[in-house]
């Protein structure tokens, strides 16, 4: 099989609105196109704002964590300090992975 270190690896950049900040239309289009950017280079997986709190996720392909906070910290929403991030390492559990090995 090879060396698939990271192959079902996913980093999961978690967004905040900061309090009192507002998002412009501006900023939002700004942000846009770093979403575009980041699905150009295969590196979007999926993204989204919450409906249920103030802020999104973004769900990125990236070959490490420093990668992957790399990534974050290029987002236009994380420069202009609007919002703020989280990143969780997500190991996904899938047929091809037999569930982790325990399927």
């Amino acid at each position: 099989m090879g060396n698939q270190t990271g192959l079902y690896t996913r980093y999961v950049i978690l967004l905040t609105l900061n309090s009192g900040n507002k998002l412009t239309e501006k900023l939002i289009k700004e942000h846009v196109d770093f979403l575009k950017k980041l699905e150009s280079k295969n590196k979007l997986v999926l993204c989204g704002p919450f409906s249920d709190y103030n802020g999104g996720m973004i769900i990125i392909k990236a070959k490490s964590y420093k990668e992957a906070q790399e990534i974050a910290e290029s987002d236009p929403f994380i420069i202009s300090q609007a919002e703020s991030y989280e990143i969780r390492t997500w190991e996904l559990s899938c047929k091809e992975n037999n569930h982790m090995g325990m399927g």
